[in-house]
């Protein structure tokens, strides 16, 4: 279905195309991982502000090796618990699982879609390693205390920014905050490299992981010669281009998505104020009695609408969903990761939930949430065009989200 008001839009310029024109062109070209990754990797660390930054073929790549990152490093097995948000992308449940940690489940904030920080301070003990937060849809996850408290209580802070390039916490870049962070350039976020995504941190032992295990645990791909000299040592028998140091997959990107992220990179900061000048038309136009506006704006960097109903009758959003197909305009329920991830069956054999009503707000988001498209180009016409076609829905609003 071709849709009047589509969930993306193409961000892929001309600009892009004749980048990579330019590289094709060349000769003898190496298309495999090389010089420009490398010129990708410098930019973006630049751009973000840390020393090091590893790229690899997916976000999800990302989520998996940072997590993988901590198993290796990991002193301390006791410490095995991850504490992560209910509304989250399933890649980063996974990597958690997947790495041999326990995941625990907070609720989240409607104002920010983010974990509910007093939940996450209440379920810090002496098992809990690392807050795996996901910065949803934009919105800053992150409070003054709440780094404070996880310092005090010496616990991780890895941050998935996947959906969130360029938002701020106190002026400073979401993803430079803690141990670690990853992005996501996949096409309908705020850049695109196509497929892609981003291992961010300032520690230099964890880059230097980061870059063996992109690449089957290779030993050859670290950057440190000490250290590649000495394993080369360590292990004689092994033809020195070929030792294999960790369980892993080829997590590699190319030359020509590196190019197209050299490319976006340039106009990301000015397609972000577009953004979020759009999100700002989009909330003053919405019906504050029929969806919930009450979002924390503050540093924020929204690629998407987020769309939440005032109300809990499912015959009401059954209703609306059919008007938003009527009308042209496409969207996704559930909004970051299609809703609470304790209800996906993956997740039924490592997790059992009693009280589904103990994670309310991810809850309601599950069943009443959406998200629509938010892009650069977006008039602000088309933009009163949505709101009133979504001020229009006759619907009764018997319970208010607070």
């Amino acid at each position: 279905m071709n849709f009047k008001h589509p969930l993306m839009h193409n961000n892929f310029t001309e600009g892009d195309l004749s980048a990579v024109k330019r590289l094709l062109n060349q000769k003898n070209i190496i298309l495999t991982q090389s010089k420009n990754v490398e010129k990708f990797e410098k930019s973006w660390s630049k751009w973000l502000g840390v020393k090091y930054s590893t790229f690899v073929n997916s976000g999800s790549s990302a989520n998996y090796i940072t997590i993988k990152i901590l198993q290796i490093l990991n002193k301390n097995h006791s410490k095995n618990e991850i504490i992560i948000p209910s509304l989250t992308w399933v890649s980063d449940v996974n990597s958690v699982i997947m790495n041999g940690f326990k995941p625990v489940f907070v609720d989240i904030n409607l104002s920010n879609l983010s974990m509910n920080q007093n939940e996450v301070l209440k379920k810090i003990n002496e098992k809990t390693l690392a807050v795996f937060i996901t910065h949803a849809q934009g919105f800053n996850g992150l409070s003054d205390f709440f780094l404070k408290e996880l310092k005090k209580k010496k616990v991780h802070l890895i941050e998935d920014v996947c959906e969130s390039h360029g938002a701020k916490h106190n002026d400073k870049k979401l993803g430079t905050l803690g141990l670690m962070s990853n992005f996501s350039f996949y096409y309908a976020h705020h850049m695109t490299t196509i497929e892609g995504g981003m291992i961010c941190t300032n520690n230099k032992e964890m880059y230097e992981l980061s870059k063996i295990l992109r690449s089957h645990g290779m030993v050859r791909e670290s950057k440190n010669k000490i250290f590649e000299r000495r394993m080369i040592k360590k292990y004689k028998d092994l033809s020195p281009k070929f030792i294999f140091l960790h369980p892993t997959l080829n997590f590699r990107n190319n030359e020509i998505g590196a190019v197209i992220g050299l490319s976006q990179l340039k106009k990301l900061d000015s397609n972000n104020k577009k953004r979020t000048t759009n999100f700002t038309n989009f909330l003053k136009n919405l019906d504050k009695n029929k969806y919930f506006v009450n979002f924390d704006l503050k540093g924020s960097s929204n690629y998407a609408f987020p769309i939440i109903l005032n109300t809990k009758n499912l015959k009401i959003r059954d209703k609306f969903e059919k008007y938003l197909l009527k009308n042209n305009i496409e969207f996704r329920r559930g909004n970051a990761g299609g809703g609470n991830q304790l209800r996906q069956p993956y997740i039924k054999k490592y997790v059992k939930v009693k009280n589904f009503l103990n994670f309310k707000n991810v809850e309601h988001v599950h069943f009443f949430g959406y998200y629509i498209g938010n892009y650069p180009n977006l008039a602000k016409t088309k933009i009163q065009t949505i709101t009133k076609i979504l001020n229009r829905f006759s619907f009764v609003s018997k319970k208010n989200i607070k």
